[in-house]
């Protein structure tokens, strides 16, 4: 699609816009809501949701808010909570705003945006919050400059992605091919992608360029069960959040080939047993002052 190429071209033409996020189909759009959000996503939601700050009457900016996940749980936690939620995919947004109107007056609203910055207004948010942001170190940055912006004065950023390490298997079995079919270029940028994967350190670094500070980081090592490794493979997380996440931090726009020989290679050495992936989750908390 125009809007992941154009993520992917960033890394070679720093001058094209940063795009909010990948568009979902309708049908990939209702998956995440059944099928990912209460396996995966919810797991970055809890992080999130343990570092708020507490307080009534919150505004909160949802950067990349896909299916309106976890708004509603801030609806329902938080007195006198009102969410704007930006997203680049209509899909995404209808089922967002369908599901703030079985809510009744919930002051749950979204709106269809494409590129940083957003067009919110500056200055107004009490909380800015990002799930599982997909891109590049500078889309990261962007990302972040975002929410400096819309925050006011005292206001927190909230953002929860997956840290180093995780993804562990599949970048080891990225190598494999790497190495099996001698595309030594490829397996430096796997190498590279996960080495520059974001820690506690690198992306309070970030943040801070971005210009927000009392920057805290937490971390919550896991795994992720699969029944085999062909269960993995075939499993919505993998299509709609993982693999885009490793195509966006290598920097390629096709992994066709190399994600046949991963398919290939669980379906060998987890034919029977169960498959974990390991998840360094992390969740970034951040002051504007």
């Amino acid at each position: 699609m125009r809007e992941t190429a154009l993520i992917w071209a960033r890394e070679v033409d720093s001058s094209l816009p940063v795009v909010l996020s990948e568009s979902l189909s309708a049908a990939d759009a209702a998956v995440m809501e059944t099928f990912v959000v209460p396996r995966y996503l919810s797991l970055y939601a809890d992080l999130m949701l343990e570092m708020r700050l507490v307080g009534e009457g919150a505004r909160v900016a949802h950067l990349g808010c896909r299916t309106g996940y976890p708004d509603g749980l801030l609806f329902e936690r938080i007195a006198g909570v009102s969410v704007v939620g930006v997203d680049s995919s209509p899909a995404a947004l209808e089922l967002a705003r369908s599901k703030a109107a079985a809510r009744g007056e919930a002051p749950l609203e979204y709106h269809e945006v494409y590129l940083f910055p957003t067009g919110l207004d500056e200055g107004t948010f009490s909380h800015v919050i990002s799930l599982h942001p997909v891109g590049t170190g500078q889309d990261r940055l962007e990302l972040f400059s975002e929410a400096t912006r819309l925050l006011y004065e005292g206001g927190q950023a909230l953002i929860a992605m997956p840290l180093r390490g995780s993804f562990q298997e599949v970048g080891d079995l990225l190598k494999e091919y790497a190495l099996k079919h001698d595309q030594g270029e490829f397996g430096n940028a796997v190498e590279m992608a996960m080495a520059t994967r974001p820690t506690i350190e690198t992306i309070s670094e970030e943040i801070e360029v971005a210009g927000l500070v009392d920057v805290d980081v937490e971390i919550r090592a896991t795994t992720l069960p699969f029944d085999s490794g062909r269960a993995f493979f075939e499993d919505p997380i993998a299509r709609l959040l993982i693999f885009p996440e490793l195509c966006a931090s290598i920097g390629v726009d096709e992994l066709e080939e190399p994600l046949a020989y991963v398919r290939d290679a669980v379906d060998k050495y987890w034919s029977e047993g169960r498959f974990d992936l390991t998840l360094n989750l992390g969740c970034a908390s951040a002051r504007r002052y």
